[in-house]
């Protein structure tokens, strides 16, 4: 009888062993992030004043010099400056600030900084090091843009969020992906709660590892959700007259540049209200790529 039992032993255990080693096999949001150790763009934000020149450049105003609807086609609040009042470098943190006041034609001002034309990479690791505001209408976001998007107009030219946040949600993040047929309401996207904590509070890591065939969602280490070109194509598909229609494509094969902004109000927040405390600051501790 013991024989028996230490055969059956053995036996779960191996397969045991079997069922580990399909799961690590399989792509899915419990797999291990993948270590990419290859550092190609770092700002550790060490030295007080203006942002680095040669690493970052700013949005400036309310959209319409950009092209876009006044709020930044999203019916924000804002009005962008490079002020040291919205943006700076101070105690090894980069410190955007969103202010209550009455600018240019906006009652409210922060900060978008951006390295188009100073830095883009197609594939990578993407991840900062950040303490997030709080309040009713505070929208801020770590993301990428497609570098073509001057000649290829968004969403053809791809939006990848590596973390956006609304204010009057301190626990949740959320991660989406932006193409044409899966945008704005209807993008790829998952949150992602924190136990036992708030994002206002203390420093988290936000990053992405993107690959020809995918982009990985993690908070701290934890990923969280998986996109695929299957997903892209599930989402935006439709069918006209019996033919299908968009059927999503995968628009992530191209270099992408790097945004950090801290939005107000807006159609996804909606608008601050009386419990909205101003100035608020969105702290940055590092922002690094890998490939």
């Amino acid at each position: 009888m013991k024989y028996i039992k230490s055969f059956n032993k053995i036996k779960l255990a191996l397969l045991f062993m079997v069922a580990l080693l399909i799961s690590a096999c399989n792509t899915d949001e419990t797999q291990e992030v993948t270590q990419l150790n290859n550092l190609v763009m770092q700002d550790e934000f060490d030295i007080d004043g203006a942002p680095d020149s040669s690493m970052w450049t700013y949005d400036i105003g309310d959209g319409t010099a950009q092209g876009l609807p006044a709020g930044w086609g999203n019916n924000e609040l804002q009005y962008y400056t490079d002020r040291p009042e919205n943006v700076t470098v101070e105690n090894g943190l980069l410190v955007l600030t969103a202010r209550e006041e009455a600018f240019e034609s906006s009652n409210y001002t922060s900060a978008r900084l951006t390295t188009q034309g100073l830095f883009e990479q197609q594939y990578g690791r993407f991840e900062a090091r950040i303490r997030l505001p709080y309040g009713k209408g505070i929208w801020p976001a770590f993301w990428l843009l497609g570098n073509d998007c001057d000649q290829n107009p968004w969403p053809q030219c791809g939006e990848i969020d590596v973390m956006e946040y609304v204010g009057n949600r301190p626990t949740v993040v959320f991660g989406s992906a932006h193409g044409p047929g899966y945008n704005a309401g209807d993008a790829l996207t998952k949150e992602y709660e924190i136990e036992n904590d708030r994002f206002d509070t203390g420093f988290h890591v936000f990053g992405i590892e993107w690959g020809p065939n995918y982009i990985n969602y993690y908070v701290d280490g934890d990923l969280y959700q998986t996109l695929t070109p299957q997903d892209a194509a599930d989402e935006a598909i439709g069918v006209e007259d019996g033919a299908p229609q968009n059927t999503g494509e995968w628009v992530f094969n191209r270099p992408f540049y790097i945004i950090i902004n801290m939005a107000v109000g807006g159609s996804l927040p909606g608008a601050p209200n009386a419990e909205t405390v101003f100035p608020q600051r969105m702290y940055v501790d590092y922002v690094r790529v890998y490939n």
